[in-house]
């Protein structure tokens, strides 16, 4: 499971809510279809949404002022991705997948910033995939990068929870979708899990892994509780990492300590695929300790993502060669 780094989304939330310039966007919109010499239907409706659900649409600069419009009714999860990154499709497939589902308490919008790039200026986008959770017209949450579908899901039951009363549309796509939210009364958690996670949200790394360690040592086999120390081991290091280390570690090979940080920086940077061969290439090239190190790192890094990520695969196998 892949979760958000509860910094970096205060920070994009926070940016976004003054980066965000919807009336703008609207006036740029406006005015390149004014400049249009062709007559067309009206460009302010939803793009065609190819075959989904009619909640999912996939967003133009023509269009993207009517969508967000809609979140008076219901919250528009705006995808800022690209389609060259294969992370904005694992995506986009995951988000497509749980839109359908919805009934329509949630609008999906894609946006892809190679043709609609003036949307990912408005947002002060950073990286790819950016996705940004806006309500009554204005931003109200966002992360950066892929999650996993665990993470992915508990987002949205928060973004829904949150607005349920305030926007009426969100119960009537859940009666629509045969879903009826359970009462919070009726919800029962680990209060150890409960205090695990409070400590990772406020960056205290190290409480956090020792909450989850406790719940291991009594129950091995709770997969939560070992998804979440391999976060917050991996939230301790990432805090400290140097993203010089990369070109650091480039310039010396031989150097274990700089390949295992550089691998770390290129996780947090969002290059997972760069550092897995990074450390598959370095199992290649050591032998005894070193060796057993790095594959230990690289086991723990694929600890980071859903098993059956593509990219974990591959990278398996690549280290079942390397090894044997």
């Amino acid at each position: 499971m892949t979760r958000p780094d509860p910094r970096k989304t205060a920070a994009l939330s926070a940016a976004l809510s003054g980066a965000v310039d919807l009336g703008a966007l609207k006036a740029r919109a406006d005015a390149a279809r004014t400049a249009a010499a062709t007559p067309a239907p009206a460009g302010d409706a939803p793009a065609p949404d190819n075959g989904s659900a009619p909640w999912i649409v996939d967003v133009t600069e023509a269009s993207f002022q009517a969508v967000v419009e809609q979140s008076l009714q219901v919250p528009v999860v705006v995808l800022l991705g690209a389609s060259y990154s294969p992370e904005s499709q694992q995506l986009a497939a995951s988000l497509t997948r749980f839109a359908t589902a919805s009934g329509g308490s949630w609008i999906l919008a894609r946006v892809d910033l190679e043709t609609a790039p003036r949307i990912g200026q408005a947002f002060g986008v950073q990286s790819v995939p950016t996705t940004v959770a806006v309500a009554a017209g204005q931003p109200i949450d966002a992360f950066a990068g892929p999650i996993a579908d665990a993470e992915l899901s508990e987002w949205i039951a928060r973004l829904l929870d949150a607005l349920r009363e305030r926007l009426p549309g969100i119960r009537a796509g859940e009666a629509r979708a045969g879903g009826v939210p359970v009462a919070e009364d009726e919800v029962v958690e680990d209060p150890r899990i409960v205090a695990a996670e409070e400590a990772f949200e406020r960056g205290d790394y190290v409480a956090a892994q020792g909450y989850y360690s406790e719940i291991l040592a009594s129950e091995p086999g709770n997969e939560l509780a070992k998804e979440g120390l391999a976060q917050a081991r991996f939230a301790e290091r990432a805090e400290a990492v140097d993203p010089a280390v990369i070109a650091k570690a480039d310039a010396a090979p031989e150097d274990i300590d700089a390949q295992l940080a550089a691998a770390d920086a290129q996780v947090a940077g969002q290059m997972v695929g760069e550092a897995f061969s990074r450390l598959v290439e370095t199992v290649r090239r050591v032998y005894g300790e070193d060796r057993d190190r790095v594959r230990q790192h690289l086991v723990g890094l694929f600890e980071l993502f859903p098993a059956d990520d593509p990219r974990v695969a591959a990278a398996r196998r690549k280290l079942a060669s390397a090894l044997y």
